[in-house]
C-alpha cells in the first residue's frame, strides 16, 4: 500500500504544478492586458501580443499537466488493486518514457534562452525585443517548472524500482 500512497502523492504534486503554471500564465494575461491598456511607449505596446501568446500557451501547458494528471489519482488506486506488479512495471515504463522526454527539454530550452538572447542582442525593433525578453522568461519559467518535475520524476522512478526489486523477492 506504500507504493499506492507514494504514486499518489506524486499524483498531486503534479497537479499542483500545473496550477503554478495556470497561476503564472493568469499572471502573464494580466500583464499583457496592462501593458495594452496602460501602456504608451512602442516598447510596451510591443508586449502585449508576445505575452498573450505566452499567457494562452501556458493556460494550455497546465491545463494539459492538470487533465492528464488529476485522474491518475483514481486510475492508480484501481491498476494498484488489480495487480500491484503490472501497476509498478507500468510505472517505471511511464516514468522512463518521461526521464526520456525531460532529457530532450532540458537540450531544448537552454537553446531557446540562446535563441531569445540573440534576438534581443540583434534585432532591437522594440517587437523583437519583447519577443526575446517574452521567450526568455517563458523558458526560465518552463526550467524551473520541469527542473522540479524532473527531481520529483526521477525520486520517483527510483521508488518505483526498489518496489519491483520487493515484489520480486516475495
Amino acid at each position: 500500500m506504500e507504493i499506492l500512497k507514494l504514486s499518489t502523492d506524486w499524483a498531486r504534486a503534479e497537479v499542483f504544478s500545473a496550477k503554478i503554471v495556470w497561476l503564472f500564465s493568469v499572471m502573464t494575461l494580466l500583464v499583457a492586458f496592462g501593458f495594452w491598456y496602460w501602456g504608451k511607449s512602442a516598447m510596451s505596446k510591443a508586449f502585449v501580443w508576445p505575452m498573450l501568446v505566452t499567457g494562452v500557451f501556458l493556460t494550455i501547458v497546465g491545463a494539459g499537466l492538470f487533465f492528464a494528471n488529476k485522474p491518475r489519482i483514481l486510475q492508480f488506486q484501481h491498476a494498484y488493486v488489480e495487480n500491484p506488479q503490472n501497476f509498478i512495471q507500468q510505472e517505471l515504463q511511464r516514468t522512463g518514457k518521461s526521464q526520456q522526454d525531460l532529457g530532450l527539454v532540458f537540450k531544448v530550452l537552454p537553446i531557446l534562452l540562446i535563441v531569445a538572447g540573440l534576438i534581443i542582442l540583434f534585432l532591437p525593433a522594440p517587437v523583437w525585443r519583447a519577443v526575446g525578453i517574452t521567450l526568455a522568461l517563458l523558458v526560465t519559467f518552463l526550467m524551473v517548472v520541469d527542473s522540479n518535475t524532473n527531481a520529483r520524476n526521477s525520486l520517483y522512478h527510483e521508488q518505483l524500482k526498489t518496489f519491483r526489486n520487493d515484489y520480486g523477492r516475495k
